[in-house]
């Protein structure tokens, strides 16, 4: 666990950097030079954001990217269009084509992302870089459906579709660098003594001409290079940066799972807790019910068997308060509030049935109750406890392994795994089908995998709210 270091505070209002502070009653304390030395606020500089590249610092990186991109795109271009070709005349041989194809569908996501973070680094954008879609199934199909989603990605194709104009552009700047140095060569033909020169782009003309020509051809070649420069900077900010409308359209499907996720979960639970109402404590107080009742009926005529029939009643009894209080643990769990997600997690592991091993590591201040983390922790508390459960009533397992991390932004990542049988499957009404819509309405993501003969792991991943 790591520790932040103590922030600097500025100087008190009215004091200059280099003097003592005033102390509360306004007298120097005695001893104290008039002049102190500087204090570790003083002597620290103050952390400047790192300065950005002037506009012709820019054009001349964006020019030597599109040089390299002129370099390696066609080599690049024309492995993705083997893939491909590759792919589809194989497709129906043994499956060897679909491999090929889900090869070409993670090389495509590579360029994808690649291009992303070029870009941004080189114009400051401020996009996210490409992600490959989640898994929301498990199993196998669950992995090729979320290769069928990734592979028609908008962001990707386009992101793809930036880096093939930028390596069409960089062949351009390529041939337009060799141009311009042949037409700087050009003006100095006439200290060959040759009546005519032959222009780099075929004709020829007066040697006297020559200083002007070539002198005129390099300025064209440096502007229009310059002008791809723009050019793709123009192209780039409309492929890359997504539109507004495109922003919104993404927020409110984001808000619309989220909203459909809370009411899922909401149903789930609340059919969670009326079977297991209706299942457990309901006939446990009938019985004891009944239980009184006969010792009512007994108790002038068989003192004895009424008292043994209170006393089944009580142990009834206080097993029916042990189940409400373990089903209002389902519902919330205050330990969360009182200590934390670290001590909430510890008392979990203590009172599974099978051995955990628990590896919290939290940042300080990234959780509690004031940091805006409270959802975060109970979707992932919840996650982990119906894991456990899981495991230890299904699975067959011998032991089992929980990790929480803090990741950055304030995000909360758990993953829990046994040594089980494996074969869990999100069945809807399940408890498995509430976490993962809680997980949802909290704006993280859920994966769960679960092959035939194990082992089992859960992974979700909540943000904090901010």
């Amino acid at each position: 666990m790591t520790t932040n270091p103590t922030p600097l505070t500025p100087p008190p209002a009215g004091v200059t950097p280099g003097t003592p502070a005033p102390s509360a009653s306004g007298v120097r304390a005695p001893g104290a030079p008039a002049s102190a030395a500087p204090t570790v606020a003083d002597t620290v500089p103050a952390a400047s954001a790192p300065e950005r590249p002037t506009p012709r610092l820019r054009i001349l990186l964006t020019v030597l990217q599109l040089a390299g991109l002129g370099v390696i795109g066609a080599g690049v271009l024309t492995a993705l269009s083997s893939l491909l070709a590759a792919g589809l005349a194989t497709a129906l041989v043994f499956g060897i084509g679909l491999v090929i194809l889900v090869g070409l569908v993670y090389a495509l996501f590579g360029v994808g992302w690649f291009e992303v973070a070029r870009a941004d680094g080189l114009y400051d954008l401020g996009v996210e870089r490409l992600r490959l879609r989640p898994q929301t199934r498990p199993g196998f199909g669950g992995w090729l459906r979320a290769i069928g989603r990734q592979s028609i990605d908008g962001r990707m194709w386009r992101a793809l579709v930036n880096f093939t104009l930028a390596c069409i552009a960089g062949a351009i700047v390529l041939r337009l660098l060799w141009s311009g140095i042949l037409w700087a060569i050009t003006a100095f033909a006439p200290l060959t003594g040759s009546e005519t020169v032959q222009g780099p782009w075929g004709g020829r003309f007066l040697a006297s001409w020559a200083p002007l020509a070539g002198i005129l051809g390099a300025v064209v070649c440096a502007a229009a290079i310059v002008g791809l420069a723009l050019l793709h900077r123009v192209l780039t900010r409309a492929l890359i940066v997504p539109s507004r409308e495109a922003e919104l359209t993404e927020q409110v499907r984001t808000v619309g799972a989220q909203r459909e996720g809370a009411v899922r979960a909401a149903d789930v639970e609340r059919t969670r807790i009326e079977r297991d109402l209706h299942d457990g404590v309901q006939p446990r107080l009938v019985s004891v019910g009944m239980t009184l009742g006969l010792a009512q009926q007994k108790i002038d005529s068989d003192p004895a068997a009424a008292k043994a029939l209170i006393a089944e009643a009580h142990t009834s009894t206080k097993a029916a308060i042990t189940e409400l209080r373990q089903l209002a643990r389902g519902i919330h769990a205050s330990v969360l509030d009182d200590r934390g997600l670290d001590a909430a997690l510890s008392a979990l592991a203590s009172r599974s049935h099978i051995p955990v091993q628990l590896d919290v590591r939290l940042e300080p201040g990234s959780t509690g109750a004031n940091s805006g983390c409270r959802d975060a922790e109970a979707a992932v508390y919840f996650a982990i406890a119906e894991s456990l459960t899981n495991a230890a009533k299904h699975s067959r397992a011998s032991e089992c392994r929980v990790v929480v991390r803090t990741r950055e932004g304030g995000v909360l990542w758990a993953r829990v795994e046994d040594n089980g049988m494996g074969g869990a499957q999100v069945q809807p009404g399940g408890g498995l089908d509430g976490i993962s819509n809680r997980v949802l309405a909290a704006g993280g993501t859920f994966r769960l995998d679960s092959p035939a003969g194990g082992p089992t792991a859960l992974e979700v991943t909540v943000p904090c709210a901010s």
